[in-house]
């Protein structure tokens, strides 16, 4: 959930925000003078946020996964279990 709040309630309460944050995956919004200014998430949303925008920059993966999306629209896929009988895999799904 996101919450926003001024940056002088933000202080009174940081070591609460953060465990919120850790926790419960809580979002919060802090502003100045009224105007947003800074977000607190957890580490884990920010990591996450930091690979995917890593991926949008990458304009030949984003073209793979792309031509992907097509080829499933396509219907251009395989099935697992015969791909395993090709690659004469002993895999257990």
């Amino acid at each position: 959930m996101t919450h926003t709040l001024p940056i002088s309630k933000a202080r009174e309460e940081f070591a609460e925000l953060v465990e919120n944050a850790k926790k419960r995956l809580d979002e919060y919004i802090i502003t100045v003078n009224g105007s947003p200014a800074a977000a607190i998430i957890s580490a884990a949303e920010y990591e996450s946020w930091k690979e995917t925008e890593e991926i949008l920059a990458d304009k030949e993966l984003m073209k793979a996964i792309k031509q992907g999306d097509k080829d499933i629209e396509e219907g251009k896929v395989h099935d697992w279990e015969d791909v395993k009988k090709e690659l004469k895999l002993d895999v257990q799904s």
